[in-house]
């Protein structure tokens, strides 16, 4: 059924989604966070999240902190579930949020779900797209900002280029800090033991979907795109608290702000964006009130300065993965037949093409006709850019251009993309270095911004 159409159907059948309960309990092993949502005459979800031990030193979960940062992972968790049939009133049962954070968490919905809305041909304006209400009319977690002497990282990982550049430029205690994977994958642990981490420094977390959610995803309702880096944020600042530690460091870059459709502000990694990082910045200074700094530590640089960067790094050439469709698989592959597999290839070519780049995808990607309409949309020639965490446009053009120029300079011939390229659209100027920028709006610190200008401008 049209997805346009079963948007309306399904708002006018289920009116009303339940956010009834949260909880927080731990045993000897685990920490477990868990959820009861419900679209009111359809069925009840009950998510759950796990925080493996180990070892690991937790602060005591019996607290109000605790709860509130809980609480707040619901209100991103629920969002996976309220897509499946976009209900227009979210009722919080379990809570207090008052009118500023409502606006918050509304914007949060809205533009994190821009790409769901637009594929699923869903049109609806921001003051129509939902309501939200709260039953409780005071908030009971009200607490003072705590002040503590905390100190030292957590990183999350994902497995690709990103993290990696991260864990090998920031100054991170392999002792002492800890790298954060959720739903590990031989993969992501991998890149984590490779940069020194032993197992009681890389803190697990197994995100559980409920499965009345993939029984609905079966029968075809609404589904798509959520804010997952969202998610990550307010997880990973709760591990932050719960381990005593400062700096949450994403590696998100200055490229994940433009959009995906010209003119339009709808963007896959909306929830990787600046403007993002600094509404989760004061959102968590004023509701949150622990220690603990958000930010993404690549912010100043651009998706090529990280191949660059990230091509020296050849420990992790045979190891990381960035491929969503691959991910998939029993073994972590790049399926070398999506937008995020070329993206990567790409971004990497002018440092690493073509026999290295060859031995870590396992084909020469510009030799694949298949790949011709997505290559047209990575340049910015298609209508849209696709939907994939993939840079800029200005990324994109100059590492080809590049990546051209210097088969040209050695007198080899042109695989099929890169032929087609030069035969249809001119080289753009590479004179001006792109790698060699630094994006000053950012939330680094000074030893921070020391230590990634370092590696741009000096090695």
């Amino acid at each position: 059924m049209d997805k346009a159409l079963l948007f309306k159907e399904y708002r006018e059948k289920y009116k009303e989604f339940y956010f009834n309960k949260y909880s927080v309990r731990e045993d000897d092993k685990k920490i477990y966070l868990e959820y009861e949502f419900e679209i009111l005459g359809l069925t009840k979800f009950t998510p759950q999240i796990e925080i493996i031990k180990k070892d690991i030193k937790f602060k005591n979960i019996d607290s109000m902190y605790i709860k509130n940062m809980v609480f707040h992972i619901g209100l991103i968790e629920l969002i996976s579930y309220w897509k499946a049939t976009c209900c227009p009133q979210i009722i919080i049962k379990c809570g207090f949020l008052n009118e500023e954070q409502i606006k918050w968490w509304k914007k949060l919905y809205y533009y994190g779900l821009g790409e769901l809305f637009f594929t699923n041909n869903i049109q609806v304006s921001f003051d129509e797209f939902v309501n939200i209400e709260c039953e409780k009319q005071n908030n009971e977690l009200e607490y003072e900002k705590i002040e503590e002497n905390s100190k030292g990282y957590i990183v999350p990982i994902g497995g690709g280029k990103d993290s990696v550049v991260t864990l090998e430029t920031l100054n991170i205690n392999k002792k002492e800090d800890y790298c954060l994977i959720i739903n590990p994958k031989p993969v992501t642990l991998k890149c984590a033991q490779i940069a020194g981490f032993e197992d009681n420094n890389i803190i697990e977390i197994h995100r559980n979907i409920d499965s009345n959610l993939i029984k609905l995803n079966e029968k075809g309702c609404i589904n798509g795109h959520t804010p997952f880096s969202a998610m990550l944020a307010f997880t990973s600042y709760f591990i932050a608290y719960l381990t005593g530690k400062k700096y949450v460091a994403l590696s998100n870059e200055n490229s994940a702000n433009e959009t995906n459709v010209v003119g339009e502000k709808i963007n896959h990694q909306y929830s990787k964006s600046f403007e993002f990082e600094c509404d989760f910045e004061q959102y968590s200074e004023k509701y949150l009130k622990a220690s603990v700094k958000y930010f993404s530590f690549l912010r100043p640089l651009n998706e090529l300065q990280i191949a660059k960067i990230f091509s020296k790094k050849e420990k992790y050439h045979s190891v990381f993965k960035s491929c969503n469709v691959g991910s998939k698989s029993k073994d972590w592959i790049w399926c070398c037949n999506c937008a995020k597999c070329l993206f990567a290839y790409i971004i990497l070519s002018p440092y690493l093409y073509k026999e290295k780049l060859v031995n870590i995808f396992g084909e020469d990607l510009f030799n694949k006709e298949s790949l011709l309409k997505t290559f047209v949309e990575l340049i910015g020639k298609g209508e849209t850019k696709p939907f994939d965490c993939v840079g800029t446009f200005e990324e994109v053009n100059f590492a080809i251009s590049r990546t051209i120029e210097n088969l040209q300079n050695q007198n080899k011939e042109l695989p099929y993309l890169l032929k087609y390229y030069i035969d249809n659209y001119e080289l753009v100027d590479t004179s001006e270095d792109i790698t060699k920028r630094y994006v000053n709006e950012n939330n680094l610190n000074e030893e921070q911004n020391n230590l990634l200008r370092k590696e741009v401008f000096i090695k």
